[in-house]
C-alpha cells in the first residue's frame, strides 16, 4: 500500500483514483477544481480530500494528475499552491494529461531540481479504458522513477511500457492520435461509401473486420456509426485539443503530417455543425450532412 494524491477528477481521472483505491489498495487523497466532484468521490470510495494540489502532495509517495491541457497541468504543479511545493524528497509524481512533449520536459527539469521524479503517462482507451482499467499507458522519464511506479501504475492498466526519457510518453501518444485520425476517416469514408452502394454494412463489416482492414475502431464503433449515434467515447473537442499538440510538435520537429492536418479541419466541420461533444467517429456525420 502506498501513500497516493490525484488531482483531476475528470471522465478519465475519476475511475482511475477508483482503481487505485480499490485495486491497488492504496490510500487516496484527491483535489478537485470543482469540490461538488471531490466530495463525491470520496463518498464513493473512501480516502481524502484536499483544497488545493499542494495540500493533496503533502508527504505522498506518488501523486497522480490527470486534467486538461498544458495550462491546467502547470497550474496544478507549479501553480499558486501547486503539488511542486510539497512534493517529498525521492516521491514520484505521474501525470496522465495527454499534454505537450514540450510542458513534460519542462516539468521533468523542475522535478528533478526538487529532489523528485516527473513522468509523463498519457493514456490511451477513453473512457470505457478507464472506468474497465485496462488503459494503454506511454511513459517518458527515467527508468528507476518507471520501475518505483509501475506497481501502483498498473491498477488501471493493461499495458505500461516506458518509452525513452522525459517526453517520450507524450511524443508516444501523438503517434497515437495520427493513426487514429487517419483510421476513424477511413472508416468513415468507408461506411459512407458501402451506404451509398446500397449494401448492408453490417454484413459488409463482418466480412471486412476479419481481414487486413480490422482495427478497434472498427469493431467497436462500425454499430454506433452506422446509426448515426455519436455518444461513445472521445469528445472532438478533445481530439483537435490534441492533433493541436501533434501538429505544433510536427512544425517543430520538420514532420509532414498532410493527413492529420486535413483530419484535423474535418473535425473543425464537425465542431460547426453542434459536434463538439460528439465522439470521433462522428467524421461520418460531416459526409451525411
Amino acid at each position: 500500500m502506498a501513500s497516493v494524491a490525484f488531482l483531476g477528477l475528470g471522465v478519465m481521472g475519476y475511475p482511475m483514483a477508483g482503481h487505485l483505491r480499490n485495486k491497488g489498495g492504496h490510500e487516496i487523497t484527491v483535489y478537485n477544481r470543482t469540490t461538488a466532484k471531490a466530495e463525491q468521490w470520496v463518498a464513493q470510495h473512501g480516502g481524502s480530500l484536499a483544497s488545493t494540489p499542494a495540500e493533496a502532495a503533502e508527504g505522498k509517495d506518488f501523486v497522480f494528475s490527470c486534467v486538461g491541457n498544458d495550462d491546467d497541468l502547470r497550474s496544478v504543479t507549479t501553480g499558486a499552491s501547486g503539488a511542486f511545493a510539497a512534493m517529498k524528497k525521492g516521491s514520484v509524481f505521474i501525470d496522465n494529461t495527454t499534454a505537450s512533449a514540450e510542458v513534460a520536459r519542462e516539468l521533468a527539469e523542475a522535478a528533478d531540481k526538487t529532489g523528485f521524479s516527473f513522468l509523463d503517462a498519457p493514456v490511451s482507451g477513453g473512457q470505457a479504458g478507464a472506468e474497465n482499467g485496462v488503459l494503454t499507458v506511454m511513459v517518458g522519464g527515467e527508468q528507476a522513477a518507471f520501475d518505483k511506479a509501475k506497481p501502483v501504475i498498473d491498477a488501471y492498466a493493461r499495458m505500461v511500457g516506458l518509452m525513452g526519457p522525459a517526453g517520450a510518453g507524450q511524443l508516444t501518444k501523438m503517434i497515437n492520435q495520427i493513426a487514429i485520425a487517419g483510421l476513424v476517416q477511413g472508416l468513415a469514408e468507408g461506411i459512407h461509401f458501402g451506404k451509398k452502394a446500397g449494401l448492408d454494412i453490417e454484413k459488409v463489416i463482418e466480412v471486412i473486420s476479419k481481414g487486413a482492414a480490422g482495427s478497434w475502431q472498427m469493431e467497436n464503433r462500425h454499430k454506433t456509426m452506422n446509426a448515426g449515434n455519436y455518444d461513445f467515447g472521445f469528445a472532438v473537442d478533445w481530439m483537435r485539443k490534441d492533433l493541436g499538440i501533434c501538429l505544433a510538435e510536427a512544425n517543430r520537429n520538420g514532420a509532414k503530417l498532410p493527413v492529420t492536418a486535413l483530419v484535423d479541419q474535418f473535425y473543425k466541420d464537425v465542431q460547426d455543425m453542434g459536434g463538439r461533444r460528439w465522439d470521433t467517429s462522428s467524421l461520418l456525420a460531416r459526409l451525411e450532412k
